[in-house]
Order: C-alpha cells, then structure tokens, then sequence
C-alpha cells in the first residue's frame, strides 16, 4: 500500500473528536509552513502540497460522516455497505425532492398606445 492509502485508513479509524482535532493541527503545520517558506526557511515545498492535501482527506472524510456515506471503521471493507446504502437511498430522495413542473405563463396583452 501506499503511504497516502495508509494515511487515510489510520484517519478511517480515528471518530470525529480526533479528525477535528488533528485538522486543526494540520492546519498549524500548513501556517506554519507558509510562514517558514516566506523567511526562506522551508526546503520543501512538496510538503506545502501534502498537507494540503490531508487537510482535503480529513474535511472529506468529516463532511462524508455528516452525510451518513462514511462511518468510523476499523478498515476500509466495512465502509462498503454504508456506502451501498446511502447510494440507494439517494433515487428514493431525488423522486421526493423533483422538483414540480413550473405553470407555463401565458403571455399578458399588450395594450396598444393611443395615437
């Protein structure tokens, strides 16, 4: 496996407390690194991209929990389901949520102006 495959299993693991608190720390690391690159202190500016990117995996994984597709799994096979279920529910609330057909408007008459 990959590193960023291993990354996102570990954050898989981790419930909501620990994802927002390791966001938040992300986020420092990511400030503090746009600082150092500024002073010229900063080698590396592949590791600017990779934190914004497990930034984006975290904020994902937050907002798929919100929605109810992702759960808090020991393992990526578990989350499967979760997923089929949600996908499945989703034709059921579009045919809730169409929206209606709109009246077709009529034209209005026009008065003629008075010479």
């Amino acid at each position: 496996m990959s590193k960023a495959v291993e990354n996102l299993t570990k954050l898989r693991d981790l419930p909501n407390e620990e994802l927002q608190a390791a966001l938040g720390k992300t986020r420092d690391d990511l400030f503090r690194l746009r600082l150092g690159q500024y002073t010229n202190q900063v080698t590396s500016s592949a590791e600017l991209m990779s934190k914004r990117r497990e930034i984006a995996r975290i904020m994902t994984l937050l907002r798929a929990r919100e929605l109810g597709t992702e759960t808090q799994q020991a393992g990526t096979q578990a989350s499967a389901p979760a997923q089929a279920e949600a996908a499945a529910e989703k034709p059921a609330e579009k045919a809730k949520a169409a929206p209606k057909a709109k009246a077709e408007k009529t034209p209005k008459a026009t008065k003629k102006a008075k010479s």
